[in-house]
């Protein structure tokens, strides 16, 4: 049987240190193997088929969602937002889904308009590293429609910027296809073609597992409804074993449409090219990832396919100083 490198672990366990309700997840697939793992601050334990938030890996189910649309032959990855949202003007250019889905559209981070954009700058800026209680970030349609307006682009290739409000509009227009609205799509979507059984939008009081903060308090869950039009860039819950059955999935092509997310449309960072939803390894393509933060949780997917690997990281506290990214990144090196 696999087993994580020891120095990995000793690193982990470093980060533990004080975690006094410490349940982390870890998942692996390998050689056709799937290793599920529990930590707690002490060391390993008895495997528990925990519930977590995945925060931002929501975005690569919303990309996924996308591609499957496109396969179908349902929308065009060039098609504006114009298209599919009312009320825009129609002589004006917005966005193609294809740059929403790869933070290409130009819009930032937090695109919303007045106090509530001055406050989650604010917030970001000086208060990066401290955890919050609950969910800051909401939008509804009215304030969607004010900033889609207020903030023009061009027909162009920006800059990839990581943009939850980005995300949240290809999601609203996701809904709109459907007929349903985002919310019941994505659970519809999970449910039936992806087959994850434990995994959902927002959280369930008695089946998620608590967050705690770095003095252990109990800090609970965000909460999302489907009137938050921002929920498709960060409100799914999930386990290890469903998130290594979605990574099995993106590995073996069973769902064609998977491949046209892990194309690369952009350069990211210095590290990381841009799929659609996924990140793509600079120096190989074929490791493909994210990473999700919420109040008190920082999780990770990744995947090689051409070495047929994957690895899961949930952890019920924020991941300090070797961050979540690090620590699965060097697990799925090792497991290659």
């Amino acid at each position: 049987m696999y087993q994580i490198n020891k120095k990995i672990i000793d690193q982990i366990m470093k980060e533990a240190k004080g975690k006094k309700h410490l349940k982390l997840n870890i998942g692996l697939m390998i050689e056709g193997e799937t290793i599920l793992k529990t930590f707690d601050e002490t060391g390993e334990i008895e495997y528990e088929n925990n519930i977590y938030e995945i925060g931002s890996i929501t975005k690569t189910f919303t990309a996924s969602l996308l591609a499957k649309y496109v396969w179908e032959k349902k929308v065009q990855l060039n098609d504006t937002i114009g298209k599919y949202i009312p009320n825009l003007d129609p002589d004006t250019y917005y966005p193609t889904l294809k740059r929403l889905a790869s933070h290409t559209s130009g819009y930032t981070e937090y695109q919303f308009t007045g106090w509530k954009g001055i406050k989650i700058l604010v917030d970001t800026l000086f208060k990066r590293y401290k955890l919050v209680r609950e969910n800051p970030t909401c939008m509804n349609y009215e304030t969607m429609l004010k900033d889609i307006q207020k903030h023009r682009m061009h027909d162009k290739d920006y800059k990839a910027v990581y943009s939850n409000f980005g995300i949240g509009v290809l999601g609203y227009v996701l809904g709109s296809i459907s007929g349903l609205g985002y919310w019941d799509t994505m659970n519809e979507y999970i449910k039936t073609d992806l087959g994850l059984s434990n995994t959902f939008l927002s959280t369930q009081p008695g089946k998620n597992l608590n967050g705690f903060s770095p003095k252990n308090e109990n800090w609970g869950n965000y909460t999302w409804d489907e009137n938050n039009l921002i929920s498709p860039a960060g409100a799914l819950s999930s386990t290890a074993e469903d998130m290594l059955q979605y990574a099995k999935m993106n590995i073996t092509g069973e769902r064609e449409y998977f491949t046209l997310c892990h194309e690369k449309y952009a350069s990211l960072t210095k590290d990381y090219d841009m799929g659609l939803g996924w990140w793509l390894h600079k120096k190989n393509n074929n490791i493909v990832l994210h990473g999700g933060t919420t109040g008190c949780f920082d999780t990770f997917v990744g995947f090689d396919k051409e070495k047929k690997t994957a690895v899961v990281f949930l952890p019920n506290y924020r991941w300090g100083f070797t961050s979540q990214l690090k620590i699965g990144s060097m697990i799925l090196m090792g497991a290659r």
